[in-house]
């Protein structure tokens, strides 16, 4: 060890040219040594060099989360003591007996980031204290600590305890080299036999109500828009410790809820690691040896994500060993192809339900009244609904291609994105309708209806380029009614039925359902009759009003 002079005294010259260490000149029986410089000397007095033991001990030996053993802020937990004892000794002449004082400073839990153990004197990680020692005497003192929940209960706890010695003028020093950090770890009780090592076997099953192909996709309704899965875990081996289950599934679900069929002791609670994903905790702390739990997990179709495949994978882990021979059976894949079936509503009404053809009138007056007819179609699902088709047929043209019913033109007034189109000329539908009969007028006796197998009937389609959730598209279809076939007709009544129908482009993914039902929109058309006027009462009547005309001036002429 080598003491410079000018640390002691500034100006000090040939510093240690003599020394002396024969004498205890302060009386602490411990030879002091006198160092001779230039002109003076310098006393350096000796201090006890002292080496400190310590022993840590814990009661309980071991964490035992599965039956806790006291309670901390309202919640069950297990409590332990831990027991930290000092023993000082010193070579040093008449040091035995001598106090000094300690500052001790402990952590629990030293490499986490959240500590899974907090003291009681305090609800924190570390501690600070200071003890007075007394060399050659053990000295001991307690703390008491509790483990808060958490998700590791397989690494051990650590408890780390450093100290001080307080007085560094005056008191004994710690031996050069003397570990002043002592580290002990706390191991959780895991009931796993005698090598302490939990071996399990975590088995896995689990099955969806509903079952799809992409033959024969399954149809996914308003009225149901649910998915339930059935699921079987059981432990086959040793302690499961943190068991959880991880649920992975695709955009077109939310999950639900969990619901344990039956009315046992396991709890199972879920959190949200993302927004297709959850982990559940499986009778946490501890899934027990040969323990079996089913339970139902509900997920609810999206109203957002609308895609042709159902996806869940479901893992089982924990933090005990399970050998990779029996990994297999931790996870499960289910899937399923499906369709939606969109929640619409379809009307139609007319502003001309009833017409009578009236044989009176003259040719120029051979065309009746434009009349419409309102188709609605109304979103009352939850998700919008893309490129949809309305086709109405309308009966327009009979034997002899005679007309007697005209589409004047077909539009929106209330939803954009909505485009019509009329398909009226007569070859082309005499060539896509050769199924079609044509009534003749003369022959209409026979009939009372008049539709598409009848005669030709002009197709008007309309294209919905999307219909958001709630709305509601209305188009305005507007004919006419040609009087002079009618006139020319020999019948009383005739109903003309047109025909309407909506359909989706996207058959893949969309399945119509009832909306795709065919629907008729009807027109009754009535034939007035002629009343004949005799000659005789013409004449009668131009007579009895010269009569009546005579006498108003003979009363006026005689006033």
């Amino acid at each position: 060890m080598r003491i410079p002079g000018s640390s002691l005294e500034a100006g000090l010259q040939y510093f240690g040219r003599s020394l002396s260490a024969l004498q205890d000149l302060d009386g602490d029986d411990l030879l002091d040594l006198a160092v001779g410089a230039q002109g003076s000397a310098v006393l350096l007095k000796s201090r006890s060099i002292v080496q400190i033991n310590v022993t840590t001990s814990f009661q309980p030996h071991s964490i035992n989360v599965i039956q806790k053993n006291c309670h901390r802020a309202g919640r069950e937990s297990a409590c332990l003591n831990a027991t930290v004892c000092f023993l000082a000794s010193s070579r040093s002449p008449g040091s035995h007996g001598t106090y000094f004082d300690m500052s001790i400073k402990t952590l629990l839990d030293d490499r986490k980031i959240l500590a899974r153990a907090l003291f009681d004197l305090n609800s924190q990680r570390h501690s600070f204290m200071s003890i007075s020692i007394r060399i050659g005497e053990t000295t001991c003192y307690t703390l008491s600590f509790h483990v808060v929940d958490t998700a590791d209960y397989i690494r051990p706890i650590s408890f780390t305890l450093s100290f001080r010695i307080n007085d560094t003028e005056s008191g004994p020093v710690l031996n050069e080299g003397w570990p002043t950090t002592y580290k002990n770890f706390v191991p959780f009780f895991k009931d796993c036999g005698e090598d302490d090592v939990c071996v399990t076997d975590l088995v896995l099953q689990a099955k969806m109500e509903i079952s799809g192909t992409r033959q024969q996709p399954y149809v996914i309704r308003s009225s149901r828009r649910r998915l339930l899965v059935e699921v079987h875990l059981e432990n086959q081996l040793e302690n499961a410790y943190n068991t959880s289950l991880t649920l992975l599934y695709s955009k077109n679900l939310h999950f639900s809820s969990l619901s344990i069929r039956e009315d046992t002791q396991f709890k199972i609670e879920c959190t949200a690691l993302g927004s297709n994903s959850h982990s559940c905790n499986v009778s946490y702390p501890v899934f027990r040896s040969d323990s079996k739990v089913n339970f139902m997990l509900e997920f609810e179709f999206s109203c957002t994500s609308l895609i042709s495949k159902v996806q869940i994978r479901l893992i089982a882990s924990s933090d005990s060993v399970e050998k990779e021979a029996t990994l297999s059976d931790n996870e499960v894949h289910l899937q399923t192809v499906v369709q939606y079936e969109p929640d619409l509503f379809i009307t139609s009404d007319s502003n001309l339900n009833r017409y009578e053809v009236h044989p009176s009138r003259t040719a120029s007056e051979g065309t009746g009244p434009e009349f419409y007819t309102h188709f609605r179609v109304h979103n009352l699902g939850c998700f919008a609904i893309s490129d949809l088709e309305l086709r109405a047929h309308l009966p327009a043209v009979g034997s002899g291609d005679r007309v007697f019913s005209t589409v004047v033109h077909a539009f929106s007034p209330n939803a954009s994105g909505v485009n019509c189109s009329i398909v009226g000329d007569l070859p082309t539908l005499k060539s896509s309708q050769r199924h079609v009969r044509p009534q003749h007028p003369e022959d209409m006796k026979k009939t009372e209806l008049l539709n598409c197998s009848s005669a030709w009937c002009v197709e008007v389609l309309c294209h919905i380029q999307q219909l958001l959730k709630g709305q509601t598209a209305m188009i305005r279809v507007t004919r006419k009614i040609n009087d002079s076939f009618f006139r020319q007709a020999k019948f009383k009544e005739v109903t003309i039925v047109g025909s309407y129908q909506l359909s989706a482009r996207e058959s893949s993914l969309i399945s119509m359902g009832r909306a795709a039902l065919l629907r008729e929109t009807t027109l009754e058309v009535l034939k007035g009759r002629s009343i004949p006027i005799s000659l005789w009462i013409l004449i009668g009547s131009i007579i009895g009003g010269l009569m009546l005309l005579a006498l108003l001036v003979f009363i006026l002429w005689k006033e």
